[in-house]
C-alpha cells in the first residue's frame, strides 16, 4: 500500500505534500530535519493521508497536487 500524505507546519503557514509506504515514518524523518525544505518550517503534522494500490497511483495523486488546480483543491483543507 502507499500513501499520500499532506503535512502542515504548526508553526508556518506552510504545507507539503509527499507520497511515501510509509507517512508516520516520513513525518518523523521531516521532523528530524533530514528534508532540506521542510527541516526550515518543523515541526509539521499530518493533516490528511490517502491510499493507493501502486506507487505508481500514489505518485499521480502527489504531483497533482502540485499543480495549480491541486493547489486549490488543498487551500479547502486548511
Amino acid at each position: 500500500m502507499w500513501y499520500v500524505y499532506i503535512l502542515k507546519s504548526k508553526n508556518f503557514k506552510k504545507s507539503y505534500v509527499g507520497s511515501s509506504d510509509n507517512p508516520e515514518r516520513r513525518l518523523l524523518e521531516h521532523n528530524s530535519g533530514k528534508n532540506t525544505y521542510t527541516r526550515r518550517y518543523k515541526p509539521w503534522e499530518i493533516l490528511k493521508t490517502e491510499s493507493f494500490e501502486t506507487y505508481i497511483e500514489a505518485r499521480r495523486k502527489e504531483n497533482f497536487y502540485k499543480t495549480g488546480i491541486g493547489r486549490e483543491e488543498l487551500k479547502k483543507l486548511f
